[in-house]
Order: C-alpha cells, then sequence, then structure tokens
C-alpha cells in the first residue's frame, strides 16, 4: 500500500482539510509534519463542523493521529485544541495522539516576540502573531525548548537560562520588561507531565507502521508559495512546506513517501501580505470571496481573490514533486460567463514562463491571460464526470495541461462525499 503525502499548491487555503479527511477515511495513520497552529484545516464530518490547527485532521476519524518533530507546539494552544474536540464527541488522548519528543515548543514570550516585530517594524509580513517563527528561529539556533527537555528536570533550568540570554537582550533592545527564568521554568514544569503523557520516538512507531504495511498519510500545512525555500520571501511561513519536508518532519526516509498529492483551487487565494500577481481587486475578486466564504480558518481574515496561476502551480508540481492534484471548490465559479486563467508572464528581466525569486521581480509579474467560456449549470455537488457541464470539463483538462499533472481528485462542495476519485493516491 502506498503512504501519501498531502500539500498546498499555492498559497494555503485550497481546501486540505476535506481532501485529507477524505483520505484519512482509509489511511491507518495520519502525520502532521511542519508549522504550527498558525494554519488551520475545516472538516465537515456528518453535519459537524471540526476546525483543527495542531491536531493531525484523522483524528475526527479514530485513526492513530502523530505530531512530528518539524512541527512547533504551543503546548496550551494544543489542550485547548484537544478539549474542543472531545467536547465534540471525538476520542482523543496519549492512546491515538502521539507527539514527537523532539519537537520544539512555543512559548509565551514567542508569541509576544511576533506581535512586536509585526507592530514595530513597519514592514509586517501579515503573520499570525502565533509565536511559530521566533520559535523555529530558537530552535535553528539550537537554545528551544523540546518536548523531551521537560523530563530534564535537571537541565531545564539551564535550558531556559540559555533561552532568555538571548530573548532578554532582544527585549531590552525594544524597551520591553526582562523575563524571570523562574517565571518560565515554572510555567514548563506545570505542562511538564500533561505534556509529556504524548510523547513518544514517533520516527520508530511511523517505521513499524510501515513495516507492517498500514497506510500513513502526511498531512501538509500552508502551501508551496508560502514555503521559507521556495515561496515569496519574505512573506512566507517559517518552515518548509512542500513535500519533502514530510520525510524530514516525521523521521521517515524519503522513500517511504510514494505519493505526493497537491492540493488547488480552482481559483486563487492568499491570506496576509505579499505578491500576488493575478488578484482581482475588482468586483469579480470580491464575489470570489463571497461565493467561497474565503475567510482565514485560524485568523478569520479575509482572503485576498484572484485568477487560477497556472504557472504558479506548475512551479509548484516541480519543486514539490507533486504526482497529481486535487483541484478544490471548482462550484464557486458557477455561473460566471468567463474565466481567465494566468499562463505567463510580462517578461521583465525573465521569459515569464516562470516565477522570479527576487522580491521585486515578484511585485512586478504581470500576468499574461487566457480566457475560456465559463458555465452556467452547477457543479455543486456532483460525484461523477457526467455531472459536470462540458465548459467545466474542458477548464479542467486546460488546466491539467498547463500545470503538467492530472487532475486526481476534484471536490465540488465542502461535503467529504461530493467527491470525484479519478485516480485512488493510495494506490501503488
Amino acid at each position: 500500500m502506498a503512504n501519501v503525502v498531502v500539500v498546498g499548491a499555492q498559497w494555503g487555503d485550497e481546501g486540505k482539510g476535506k481532501i485529507v479527511d477524505w483520505l484519512s477515511h482509509r489511511a491507518d495513520v495520519v502525520v502532521r509534519f511542519q508549522g504550527g497552529h498558525n494554519a488551520g484545516h475545516t472538516l465537515v464530518v456528518d453535519g459537524v463542523t471540526f476546525k483543527l490547527s495542531l491536531l493531525p485532521s484523522g483524528v475526527v476519524r479514530g485513526k492513530m493521529s502523530v505530531v512530528g518533530n518539524g512541527v512547533v507546539i504551543d503546548p496550551e494552544a494544543l489542550f485547548s485544541e484537544i478539549e474542543t474536540v472531545r467536547g465534540q464527541g471525538i476520542d482523543i488522548g496519549p492512546h491515538n495522539l502521539k507527539i514527537s519528543e523532539s519537537a520544539t515548543l512555543i512559548l509565551p514570550l514567542h508569541g509576544e516576540l511576533d506581535a512586536i516585530r509585526e507592530d514595530e517594524s513597519g514592514h509586517g509580513i501579515g503573520t499570525t502573531r502565533r509565536g511559530i517563527g521566533p520559535a523555529y528561529e530558537d530552535k535553528v539556533a539550537r537554545r528551544a525548548i523540546r518536548v523531551c527537555d521537560l523530563a530534564d528536570a535537571d537541565g531545564l533550568a539551564t535550558r531556559v537560562e540559555s533561552l532568555l540570554f538571548h530573548h532578554n537582550a532582544l527585549r531590552r533592545g525594544m524597551n520591553k520588561p526582562e523575563l524571570k527564568s523562574d517565571d518560565v521554568l515554572a510555567h514548563l514544569q506545570k505542562l511538564a507531565p500533561d505534556l509529556l503523557a504524548y510523547a513518544d520516538p514517533v520516527w520508530r512507531r511511523l517505521d513499524e507502521a510501515r513495516r507492517k504495511g498500514q497506510r500513513i498519510l502526511f498531512e501538509g500545512a500552508q502551501g508551496a508559495m508560502l514555503d521559507v525555500d521556495h515561496g515569496t520571501y519574505p512573506f512566507v511561513t517559517s518552515s518548509n512546506t512542500i513535500a519533502g519536508q514530510a520525510a524530514v518532519g516525521s523521521g521517515m526516509g524519503p522513500s517511504s513517501l510514494d505519493n505526493v498529492l497537491g492540493i488547488t483551487k480552482a481559483y486563487t487565494t492568499r491570506v496576509g501580505s505579499g505578491p500576488f500577481p493575478t488578484e482581482l481587486m475588482d468586483d469579480v475578486g470580491k464575489g470570489l470571496g463571497e461565493r467561497g466564504h474565503e475567510f482565514g480558518t485560524v485568523t478569520g481574515r479575509r482572503r485576498r481573490c484572484g485568477w487560477f496561476d497556472a504557472v504558479m502551480v506548475r512551479q509548484a508540481v516541480k519543486i514539490g514533486g507533486i504526482d497529481g492534484i486535487a483541484l478544490t471548490k471548482l462550484d464557486v465559479l458557477d455561473g460566471m460567463e468567463e474565466l481567465k486563467v494566468c499562463v505567463g508572464y510580462e517578461p521583465n528581466g525573465t521569459d515569464g514562463s516562470y516565477f522570479p525569486a527576487g522580491t521585486p521581480a515578484q511585485a512586478a509579474a504581470k500576468p499574461i491571460y487566457e480566457t475560456m467560456d465559463g458555465w452556467s449549470d452547477s457543479t455543486r455537488g456532483a460525484r461523477s464526470w457526467a455531472e459536470l457541464p462540458a465548459t467545466a470539463i474542458k477548464y479542467i483538462r486546460r488546466i491539467e495541461e498547463l500545470i503538467e499533472a492530472p487532475v486526481a481528485m476534484l471536490s465540488t462542495s465542502p461535503e467529504r462525499e461530493d467527491t470525484i476519485l479519478v485516480k485512488d493516491p493510495f494506490s501503488d
């Protein structure tokens, strides 16, 4: 049986929650491998809406759920989410949720630093102010507190002192009161028993699952264009969001990743600051946002909307090793007389066939559009190709040609059953 990686192929918010839920029903283990509680997935199960940020989507299906070492964890946000999901009737505990003992912790000081920077820098990048970036900074600088450190009573105090040596220097420079190590240590000691109950060498658990032939589903957060290396830097997240991170962020070798499914909206959205070549500032863009209910799961911020950018998605396909895409929200385009797809950019230092890396070039990218006929019939709820208008199928086929990847799944509403399966991602 194949193991599947699900990643976003745009700027996040592509509808991964529904697709992961659809796939997790057939998986044995579901793994989160990067990001933190800055990204949310919305699932609708039997009419009940679940909004998850840290927990793998498999928890609502009773699957073994794993939070890998590549995730940064805010313990209080985690416990709050666990209680919320329990309140919705889901059984969750250390028996079916495992957290990597190597995962880095987000502390209150990280969220505070995140907010200070956004407010005072004068050029904020639109973070969620949840401490994700500062936590990853500490991880890379080798001063972070990890889950396993909570079990080391003698060494924890030393690690806190090392952490605050850096953070208090920053706080002095920003005219903020310094933090006391005793207060931070007491906070961590209070959290330790509950969090350590979930701690696990998840790399070994995943290897055992692989050897047993169990299906493992790797659930990404955000999207390819928010990748810290390959996205619209500096308007990106602080982790790698492409499929290769599934191996690094879980402790499994890349040979264990059999199939990569990229999730892509039938149009484009983005939350926060940064370049967006196909953004529509007119009534068409407003209409897409209203029909698509384009508001962030975590922040509630309105998403910017625009036409489908085939150049950018093709780039995500190449960089991320995407085998096929799940095209979502096709029904949002119902009733539009004409549609546009970006097939290139006007030459401006490049040949216009790819999205450039430089910030000025990205900001200056002007789309070249191909116009296509829309359709008047509804696609909402369609569960077979035969139920789709001919012009909708033509639109899908043209997208496949432009991004150089097949549509493996098609989503026609938020409901799990309203899905057209073209190729089973779990089949070899």
